[in-house]
């Protein structure tokens, strides 16, 4: 073993230096050498090349060509060794998937834009495409480079009315949301009426991948556009509303489904003059239904989301027309995080200011604990005046064994009133 190399074990075998990475030291799960012939993990020799490095590592010869060339004979030695070791707990280590080639890009690109090819081809370039910026990051900053590739898919998705429904749209759409639209590009479709109202028609189409990857379409320009007014155009199409409720109240079956719902709701709902539409639609009814399925990112955004709907009229009075709402947002006080704690205690806020009924059922499912120890806690300053806030509403409706003889308040910092 070279001279100052310390020894590394997976699972209790030492692990044979040359199968290391001379910059990581870890075990190379993707090797690949240089022009120099020196071998080094993908992963960390493309962190090194990034941070403007024009030299090998262990040579420090400069470089001009920074070709990475997969070394397959030493990655099966590798899988080998992890196999041999299984017994002892070693992983095999997975055959990597080959980044996307430029060349291949640029052509799959040209293909797939081009008029006069057949439609099943420009399809087919498209499937590639998607199947390549499933992959990885890298292969999206790939495909990306060409400054007109996202225009290209754009051009592709909104062309040919009468076809709009036909697949070539389709695949450009599913390869469009995998990407960050510039804020030209947001402004171009939220500018453009008959745009978002195709966007809003594929929300209702029968296959449900179009359907999500319409509803990230419209959140991701939402989110990049900057007029207020555009923004409000588009949340002002109740279709809009209607599909992406929809999405949320019947496909929670599929994860994704639920997370671009939720991101699409909240987005639309940050347009204060239109919030009244999502409860139209049942957004109110939705949100308190999947609100147990989501993950703790957009968990927070669907608090988030019931907080803003809570504090307008229709939203005041849907809320608590579900039985579960109340303990549901108490129960979600410090579960999540301490966003979502304040966004709950917010919401929590909104309908109990107004509502004798929604503040016995906050009491009756323990608010008053999980407030106390959120004053205590070390959630967020808002979290905890939106707390000391709702303590104060709640002042009357506490039952009498459970304030002045609880030692939780006696050492609160919401007393004295």
């Amino acid at each position: 073993m070279p001279g100052g190399l310390e020894p590394l074990d997976l699972a209790g075998e030492q692990v044979p230096y040359h199968f290391r990475c001379p910059i990581s030291l870890e075990l190379m799960r993707d090797p690949v050498t240089l022009a120099t012939g020196q071998t080094y993990d993908r992963a960390s020799i493309e962190s090194w090349a990034a941070t403007g490095n024009t030299t090998c590592p262990v040579t420090r010869t400069p470089l001009s060509d920074f070709t990475l060339i997969p070394n397959h004979t030493l990655r099966r030695l590798i899988q080998d060794w992890c196999v041999g070791n299984r017994a002892l707990g070693v992983e095999r280590v997975p055959t990597p998937k080959q980044p996307a080639e430029p060349a291949t890009v640029t052509s799959l690109l040209k293909q797939a834009s081009s008029v006069l090819n057949p439609v099943s081809a420009r399809v087919s370039a498209l499937v590639r495409l998607k199947g390549l910026a499933r992959d990885s990051e890298k292969n999206r900053s790939v495909i990306c480079f060409p400054d007109k590739a996202r225009e290209m898919l754009m051009r592709i998705l909104f062309s040919d009315s009468s076809s709009r429904s036909s697949e070539l749209n389709q695949e450009a759409l599913a390869v469009l949301v995998m990407f960050q639209l510039c804020e030209s590009e947001c402004t171009e479709i939220a500018s453009d009426l008959n745009k978002v109202i195709y966007l809003s028609e594929l929300l209702f189409h029968s296959s449900i991948e179009v359907r999500i990857n319409s509803a990230s379409l419209i959140e991701i320009v939402l989110a990049g556009t900057r007029s207020s007014d555009l923004r409000a155009e588009i949340s002002n199409l109740d279709e809009i509303f209607a599909g992406v409720t929809d999405i949320l109240r019947n496909l929670s079956s599929y994860p994704r489904a639920l997370r671009i719902g939720v991101r699409a709701l909240f987005t639309l709902c940050l347009v204060k003059q239109t919030r009244h539409k999502a409860v139209q639609a049942g957004a109110a009814e939705a949100l308190i239904e999947r609100l147990a399925d989501l993950e703790k990112c957009d968990a927070e955004r669907a608090l988030a989301t019931i907080e803003l709907l809570c504090r307008i009229p229709s939203g005041f009075s849907a809320f608590p027309a579900h039985a579960l709402t109340v303990p549901l947002l108490v129960k979600r006080i410090l579960k999540i995080s301490d966003k979502a704690t304040e966004y709950a205690a917010g919401a929590l806020m909104a309908l109990c200011s107004g509502s004798e009924r929604c503040r016995r059922e906050a009491v009756s499912a323990g608010v008053l604990t999980q407030l106390l120890l959120v004053v205590q806690s070390d959630c967020t300053e808002r979290a905890k005046r939106k707390a000391q806030m709702l303590l104060r509403l709640l002042r009357n409706s506490w039952p009498d064994d459970s304030t002045g003889n609880s030692d939780d308040f006696g050492c609160s910092e919401v007393v004295p009133f």
